[in-house]
């Protein structure tokens, strides 16, 4: 899967509030050379994160560390995330 993350300096007010959080700048994200817009209010911009999909037996066994991981795409306006394995 290709995901490609684009800088933007269209948010300057909202950028110096987040500095006051010590939180990246929102990105606009592409994937498969198509814009990822939020399915709930059609923002453009999102914080990328990384999660661990933690299964139960893994847990049991202290294998945490063995789970796949995703990238989370969270909108910048309403926090609805988007999630992508690899």
């Amino acid at each position: 899967m290709e995901i490609e993350v684009v800088l933007t300096d269209i948010l300057q007010p909202k950028i110096q509030n987040m500095k006051l959080f010590n939180q990246k700048v929102p990105e606009t994200i592409e994937v498969k050379g198509k814009p990822l817009i939020c399915p709930v209010c059609s923002n453009e911009y999102f914080w990328t994160r990384k999660a661990q999909l933690n299964t139960s037996t893994a847990t049991f066994f202290n294998l945490d560390w063995a789970n796949r991981s995703a990238t989370c795409f969270v909108c910048s306006e309403c926090t609805h995330i988007s999630w992508f394995l690899g």
